[in-house]
């Protein structure tokens, strides 16, 4: 039986990457999912199998699911039948020649340069070396045709080394003996490095599928391209909590949206009962985005639970139809709806995410767990804490991507007397109480609006472009002129369009490097879809039209839940 005196706690990790391959070619236009696969995704399960009794939810986006299971096919197809692989960086690791071209050259260079500097590149001094010789080159580009074939080796041997999870650094003897060799690295290393990656891909879902079974993890979705579903269905809900802010140009509303936000629905439960074997309970909303609507058609698609950011709590709080309720820590329905929504604690989770990484691992435990008693102490009832975050890219700013933090924080929480590691499912069947909730303001878990997606120029660019495409669609479909696989194949291109990530990353508070990756990418999602549906592309398609100059916390890849004063 549960203890109700016990403070419950769910730690909730949210696995996605966008969809980064050229639908078109199969191209991997860039490398981050089999790259956190075998940083994090393989960590994050190791320390769960290490702490038996622990338990947690891991939300996957079925699209990064899709790409797992592709890297396996592609890279299993090399090891054993020498079929290529579409990813440039994994297929330069494994190719025995080492390009003649300077531009190729000093691509596969500048690829191995990223990564987090201070605890990847600098743990390593021969690493190290290697990307100071890079940062030479750089800047003395008519020396690259004097770079030999093996600093290209070397360099794409430790880099792919660099990001093995910890806990494959401490038992992998492969893993051990290519670190301990430092340099002079053979095509025969490089193929075992590749070998150590195929097996992580292979085998990284099905661990999780394994602690699912044994009830240790509660496996839960977001819709299959990872879309902002409140700005599908009405555009205009982003004036809930930004009423100023202005709205794209030319599209009033997202054409045929609730529809869209169905298939997501529908093709993201298909993807996750392939690969898992049962139905989802459970949905974690591209980004924590809810509105009443939205939560209204989860509970009607027949999920259980959804959970979003404590902002959108906090706002919906302040409503004059909700004078009555308070605190975050509770589990809260909305009123003519079936699903139960649980709401992030963002200051737990922003520690976890911006400040631990920069304690001692026993420290910071220490520290999060003198704030969970302190809830316990001083909040009535039944108390569930929701810590939801970022499943990948917060490790590579800790010591060791997180090993003793996270090592430290399962055995400890644990073994507490006062804290009860729990699930959004077990807080539901142990009947916890669930608070009426008679409105609710849309928005995400950043800030508690939509402003990282929508609401500036670059974003609401974004929108219109997005729109025109789906007119398109909408028109050809209408037309009957495709066959049943040509339409297949364009609802997951729109899809894909669709997806979140592109709009993260517009505006020029990001990095320029990274707004360039991704804009690109959606211009060319965008052009793939008007190939396929047989339609010219518009002409802007060829012209960049947002930059990025900015330095924001951890890259930009993570951002805090509160938003900060500037100055």
């Amino acid at each position: 039986m549960p203890d109700k005196t016990k403070l419950k706690l769910v730690l909730c990790w949210h696995m996605h990457q966008p969809e980064y391959r050229d639908l078109q070619t199969g191209e991997f236009k860039l490398p981050w999912t089999y790259l956190h696969v075998i940083k994090d995704y393989v960590d994050m399960v190791a320390h769960l199998e290490a702490v038996p009794n622990a338990k947690a939810v891991v939300n996957f986006a079925p699209i990064l699911l899709e790409q797992i299971e592709e890297y396996a096919r592609q890279v299993n197809g090399y090891l054993h039948d020498r079929i290529s692989i579409t990813d440039p960086l994994l297929a330069a690791l494994v190719d025995p020649s080492i390009p003649a071209d300077p531009e190729e050259r000093m691509k596969l260079v500048k690829d191995c340069m990223r990564a987090n500097r201070d605890r990847q590149i600098n743990r390593y001094p021969t690493f190290q070396r290697l990307i100071e010789m890079a940062d030479w080159l750089e800047h003395h580009y008519d020396s690259l045709n004097y770079v030999n074939s093996q600093f290209i080796s070397d360099i794409l041997a430790w880099y792919h080394l660099i990001w093995m999870g910890e806990t494959l650094k401490l038992t992998d003897s492969r893993v051990k003996r290519l670190l301990e060799k430092g340099s002079g690295y053979t095509l025969h290393d490089r193929i075992e490095i590749v070998e150590v990656i195929a097996e992580q891909l292979t085998g990284v879902i099905c661990r999780y599928k394994a602690l699912a079974r044994k009830g240790q993890l509660k496996l839960s979705v977001s819709p299959y391209a990872h879309p902002i579903m409140p700005l599908l269905l009405d555009l205009n809900s982003a004036h809930e909590a930004m009423p100023e802010a202005p709205l794209p140009e030319l599209l009033d509303t997202y054409p045929g949206g609730a529809e869209r936000v169905l298939w997501h629905l529908e093709k993201g439960v298909q993807t996750f009962k392939r690969l898992f074997g049962f139905q989802p309970k459970g949905c974690w909303p591209s980004e924590g985005g809810i509105s009443e609507q939205t939560l209204k058609i989860l509970g009607d698609f027949g999920f259980d639970w959804a959970a979003s950011g404590g902002s959108v709590l906090a706002n919906s709080l302040h409503l004059p139809e909700n004078a009555k309720q308070s605190g975050i820590h509770h589990p809260f329905k909305l009123a003519k709806t079936d699903i139960t929504c649980f709401f992030r604690d963002d200051g737990l989770s922003d520690l976890i995410g911006f400040e631990y990484s920069k304690w001692h691992a026993d420290d910071a435990v220490g520290d999060l767990i003198h704030h969970l008693e302190n809830i316990a102490d001083h909040e009535r009832g039944d108390k569930v804490v929701s810590i939801i975050m970022d499943g990948e890219n917060a490790w590579e700013y800790y010591p060791d991507n997180g090993y003793h933090f996270l090592r430290a924080l399962y055995q400890r929480l644990d073994s507490h007397p006062g804290i009860e590691l729990t699930t959004f499912s077990e807080c539901l069947q142990n009947k916890v109480e669930v608070k009426p909730l008679a409105k609710m303001v849309a928005g995400s878990w950043v800030y508690g609006t939509f402003s990282t997606w929508i609401g500036d120029a670059d974003k609401n660019r974004g929108w219109d472009m997005l729109g025109d495409a789906k007119w398109a669609f909408d028109k050809v479909i209408s037309a009957d002129r495709l066959t049943d696989k040509q339409v297949q194949q364009a609802e997951f291109q729109l899809a894909v369009c669709e997806g979140s990530d592109w709009f993260w990353w517009f505006g020029d508070y990001n990095p320029g490097e990274a707004v360039s990756n991704f804009e690109k990418q959606f211009r060319l999602n965008l052009a793939n879809l008007y190939r396929l549906l047989g339609e010219e592309s518009p002409a802007y398609l060829a012209m960049t039209f947002t930059q990025g100059s900015g330095t924001p916390a951890m890259g930009g890849a993570m951002r805090p839940s509160i938003e900060l004063p500037s100055g």
